[in-house]
């Protein structure tokens, strides 16, 4: 197919052919061939070897093919191309025109004063008269190279581009998959999973369906995602066998998604030398653990060399750790790194270690204060190859919750912020809800104080050497990937965020739906993209406005956390709370009269958190129980704007379904119909938590809105 032929629009935006001859086609998410168009009508040479250019090759290939450029691969042809893909320490080419622009690329590098070094990951872009060169230093940023010219589309070719270079701020940008290889008696094939069933196992084996782990694997690539966990955090019998009897089955994962530079984890048992290896103990400090670890491990890299390493739920939630036996997280976490350091794997352990069996009566026990209490009194302990991973608010993923102060308060230990993709708080993937400006706000948050260090440039590191960025995914074996077509920008927007966690998310976000919705793909690309942004730059914010209110957190349905339930925590062993009484509502952690969890932080947001008259309204009662008549810095009151905000978060999705409406025609059909039925279920849904919370709180408080409107 040349570049003049036209294409129909369901071929643009669906793969052409099964991945797999039995298996419908699946959307291509921000992929789709025609965001390939500007590349694949040009004139390429690629310049260099190694499994990961031969990907690059294979995708250049497939694009020339469909749109008329043409592709070669060095050494031999003196040819006139248009961009060329060099590794820097390949040979010379017989090409005057393809050196000139490799000697650009080269002194741009010098003009941007960085040294000459690009890294394993990252790449060069620069022009020399007609011809764009990326240059590499190593496959990896070959690769990264072309999904940027992509990305571009033909602004890449524009003759005034100045030259740029990119490299990732972080070395691991890593996706946890939360997919169980059982199917679990409660949570099913994937916890916490809303797009269907596992890309990787079905019924306690594979799935079997290879090439779509490898589209998969090409997905997170073309937006940064180096390394992905494959089994939940929470390891149960069969999941354990990963480690050892059923290694096949992870290796044949890895080898999927190793031409993309994804490297496989593994969530592993701490008490896998009891479970596994038939020890009486998995005392980290026992000498008969340390050797099965040792040796376990290194059967591990034999069968994967490039394993990236293990991933640890301890202590927490019922699973094992080092508590059983005495020791604490750095003598768990070490064990294991002891293992993996020879081989050059990291563990990445989880500081979500809480008491879930609190009792409601007691207030002095605070489920926000545990992961500072158990991880901060070990800062420099673990060793170099231990990351500890910490979700980014004190308690559980929550729409609003103040940044976790563990990231503030480990300054010699390798930290990861973790988020969640999977929109368990957030909607399900049922709602709208793009995280981005969210997660933008915890990486650009100064724990020190305003102008000080942020959250990004803790996870970063000082070289790249932090612990990075995780996520918890949100893929499933939907036809669209995360169920609701629009919830892919949010996996797109962490791969971005990760390698850049100070970019604009407005940006990313605008960069994925020129992406997903190509304009010649669209009947009017600029109301596409206008809508889009319509609906989804501020959709956070909308969800927030009419869930849970000022930061009080969950009011959610217990089990599957869906829809509005909003005593449905308050007398559980959880310890989410909102202590709402007739009198107001609220959690007191301040350090003068509550838990103290204020105390936490450095000085300057310890003193902002402590009074409710310096406390951020939109995290108020996180931190006070406060009277339903107390004025917000907005100047409302916490009933009136209870009320307010969530008949206005109402109207607010109620609009983004009309001018969704406004696209009939405008795009693929399937995905127009796909979110115009998640639309009408947010509108329900946030009506029904508009109703229940309103009326729980005017049943509370006695105080009627003072605009008249309905309540229940």
């Amino acid at each position: 197919m040349n570049a003049e032929e036209s294409v129909e629009l369901e071929q643009l935006m669906f793969v052409e052919e099964p991945m797999d001859g039995d298996d419908p086609r699946v959307h291509p998410a921000w992929l789709p061939p025609e965001a390939f168009r500007s590349l694949g009508a040009r004139r390429v040479l690629l310049h260099g070897e190694g499994l990961l250019v031969d990907t690059v090759l294979n995708e250049v290939s497939r694009a020339c093919a469909r749109y008329g450029g043409r592709v070669w691969h060095s050494p031999s042809w003196d040819v006139d191309v248009d961009l060329v893909l060099a590794l820097r320490d390949a040979g010379e080419l017989p090409n005057p025109s393809v050196e000139a622009a490799r000697a650009a690329g080269e002194a741009a590098l010098v003009e941007l004063g960085d040294g000459g070094t690009l890294g394993d990951e990252g790449f060069v872009l620069a022009r020399a008269g007609d011809v764009t060169a990326v240059l590499a230093d190593a496959p990896a940023g070959l690769l990264y190279g072309l999904f940027h010219v992509v990305r571009l589309c033909a602004a890449a070719f524009d003759p005034a581009r100045p030259p740029e270079r990119h490299r990732p701020a972080l070395r691991r940008r890593m996706l946890n998959h939360w997919d169980n290889v059982a199917v679990h008696p409660v949570m099913g094939q994937v916890e916490r999973g809303y797009a269907g069933g596992s890309i990787f196992w079905q019924d306690g084996r594979p799935r079997g369906d290879l090439a779509r782990v490898r589209e998969y694997g090409r997905l997170l690539a073309s937006c940064g995602v180096n390394a992905i966990s494959v089994n939940n955090v929470n390891v149960a019998r069969t999941e354990a066998l990963l480690l050892t009897e059923r290694l096949g089955d992870v290796a044949e994962i890895a080898d999927a998604l190793r031409p993309y530079g994804i490297r496989v984890h593994l969530s592993v048992s701490f008490a896998a030398p009891v479970l596994l290896g038939g020890l009486a103990t998995a005392d980290p400090l026992d000498e008969a653990v340390r050797a099965w670890w040792a040796a376990t491990t290194r059967r591990v890299y034999d069968r994967i060399p490039d394993f990236g390493g293990y991933l640890v739920k301890a202590d927490s939630e019922g699973q094992p750790g080092p508590f059983t036996y005495g020791r604490d997280h750095a003598d768990g976490a070490n064990l294991l790194a002891e293992a993996l350091a020879p081989h050059g794997g990291v563990v990445h352990w989880r500081a979500f270690v809480y008491n879930h069996h609190q009792d409601w009566r007691d207030r002095s026990t605070d489920r926000a204060r545990a992961a500072y209490d158990h991880f901060a009194p070990l800062d420099g302990r673990f060793r170099t190859n231990v990351v500890v991973q910490v979700k980014f608010g004190p308690v559980d993923f929550q729409t609003r919750e103040p940044v976790s102060p563990v990231l503030a308060a480990m300054p010699a230990t390798r930290l990861a912020v973790e988020l969640q993709v999977t929109q368990e708080y957030t909607g399900q993937q049922r709602h709208v809800c793009h995280l981005g400006p969210w997660w933008s706000e915890v990486l650009g948050f100064a724990p020190w104080g305003p102008g000080g260090r942020t959250i990004a440039d803790v996870v970063t590191g000082e070289s790249a050497a932090g612990g990075g960025m995780v996520a918890v995914a949100n893929v499933g074996d939907d036809l669209f990937w995360t169920g609701h077509p629009l919830a892919q920008a949010n996996l797109y927007t962490f791969g971005r965020l990760a390698w850049d966690p100070r970019r604009d998310p407005t940006a990313i976000l605008d960069e994925w739906i020129t992406l997903t919705f190509p304009p010649s793909a669209t009947a009017d690309a600029d109301l596409v993209r206008r809508t889009l942004h319509e609906i989804m730059d501020d959709s956070w914010r909308t969800y927030e406005r009419y869930t849970a209110p000022l930061g009080v957190g969950f009011m959610v349905n217990p089990g599957d956390h869906y829809g509005p339930g909003v005593d449905g925590y308050e007398y559980t062993r959880w310890g989410t709370y909102h202590f709402a009484d007739r009198d107001g509502v609220g959690v007191d952690r301040s350090r003068a009269s509550g838990t103290g969890f204020a105390g936490q932080y450095p000085p300057y947001w310890a003193q902002v958190y402590e009074s409710p008259e310096t406390c951020p309204d939109e995290l108020l009662l996180f931190f006070h129980h406060v009277p339903y008549g107390h004025v917000l810095h907005s100047g409302s009151t916490v009933i009136q704007h209870i009320y307010d905000t969530h008949f206005a978060g109402v109207e607010e999705v109620t609009a983004m379904r009309r001018k969704w409406q406004t696209l009939t025609g405008m795009i693929d059909p399937s995905v127009y119909e796909r979110v115009a039925e998640r639309l009408d279920e947010q509108v329900r849904c946030a009506t029904e938590w508009r109703d229940q919370i309103n009326t729980y709180f005017f049943r509370k408080s006695g105080v009627p809105d003072e605009r008249g409107r309905d309540i229940y």
